[in-house]
């Protein structure tokens, strides 16, 4: 298959439209990754993308909407806490669970009662919907490793496997969104974003954070989120989280200096290191860490890293979701340095 390449013209997301219409894969740019997209209530065009990635069939998707009416469509009930959220953070990097409608192939929610639900911000996505229809869309990249953010790295993963890229750009957030389950009593976030805890619990008096989110998931337990089971974002080289502050860090990787060892740490720390560098944001600024995070990552395989020790980022605000990405990346291997 000829992958095209295209622009953010009207004609080209015409295109892109209409190839989704047709039931094919289109790779888009939203807000937070970049997206691989196929009509959202065609079973067989969904299939293909678990098909594309080498994705897990038990591992749910997220449909994307243009518009609040396409809501109705596609879930059984609308609680008010939804209501609340979807109108404080969308159009934004939001997705709420809800029980899904009998339109809903089991394909996109992996058999689940529930569907995953987000309005994307970025410009580009939402033409594209306006003019196909709701597209259920994980990260456009094989399965397992870093997602993309630049339409170049799309094509890295799936040139020849999907009908077409759309080139919008870096992605703003640079992590995918935050997702919360609202069907019970309680907003549980099940996977941490750009929308924080904190700003969640501006808008909805009971936020409680899942276990899964800085824990491992056991063997065969169902999950109702992306990125809630297996090993995600995770280069080719072994990554290790090393917990401590800077002075501790660079003590522990120049012991631990060797052949094909790299730091990946925070700008402005890498002065005393005697191992190859990458920098991933300063230590307080959260988003230049979210949006630099899935770069570096991949800038590891591509310099040859066989380790990777990591400077670990606080659990706060969007930092939360750079600490969840990373323990993923690393299969769980946390050291503990102070």
């Amino acid at each position: 298959m000829q992958t095209l390449h295209l622009t953010d013209r009207e004609t080209d997301l015409q295109l892109a439209a209409d190839l989704l219409k047709r039931g094919e894969l289109v790779a888009i740019p939203t807000e937070t990754v970049y997206g691989l997209a196929a009509d959202a209530q065609n079973g067989v065009a969904v299939a293909n993308i678990f098909k594309a990635k080498g994705r897990p069939a038990d591992n749910p998707l997220i449909v994307h909407i243009a518009h609040s009416e396409q809501l109705q469509d596609l879930v059984a009930d609308v609680p008010s806490a939804a209501m609340d959220l979807s109108r404080a953070f969308w159009p934004g990097p939001l997705t709420m669970i809800f029980k899904k409608a009998p339109s809903i192939p089991n394909e996109v929610s992996a058999g689940l009662d529930t569907v995953a639900v987000r309005m994307p911000s970025h410009p580009i996505a939402r033409r594209i919907i306006e003019l196909s229809c709701p597209l259920a869309a994980p990260s456009a990249n094989r399965s397992g490793i870093p997602s993309p953010t630049e339409a170049a790295r799309v094509a890295e993963d799936m040139d020849g496997r999907i009908a077409a890229v759309v080139d919008g750009g870096s992605c703003e957030v640079g992590v995918e969104s935050t997702v919360v389950d609202v069907t019970g009593e309680r907003v549980r976030v099940l996977r941490p974003g750009a929308v924080t805890v904190e700003m969640l619990a501006q808008v909805v008096d009971k936020v409680e954070v899942d276990d899964a989110v800085t824990h491992e998931v056991q063997a065969g337990q169902t999950v109702s989120s992306p990125g809630m089971k297996y090993k995600h974002y995770a280069p080719n080289a072994r990554v290790v989280l090393l917990k401590g502050t800077p002075t501790a860090y660079t003590a522990y990787v120049n012991e631990h200096a060797t052949d094909g060892v790299m730091a990946l740490c925070f700008d402005g720390e890498e002065s005393n290191l005697n191992v190859p560098f990458l920098t991933y944001g300063k230590r307080a600024d959260h988003a230049a860490q979210a949006k630099q995070l899935f770069e570096a990552l991949r800038l590891l395989d591509e310099r040859h890293a066989s380790v990777a020790y990591t400077a670990c980022p606080s659990p706060d605000g969007i930092g939360l979701a750079v600490y969840n990405r990373l323990l993923r990346a690393a299969g769980f291997e946390v050291i503990e340095l102070d």
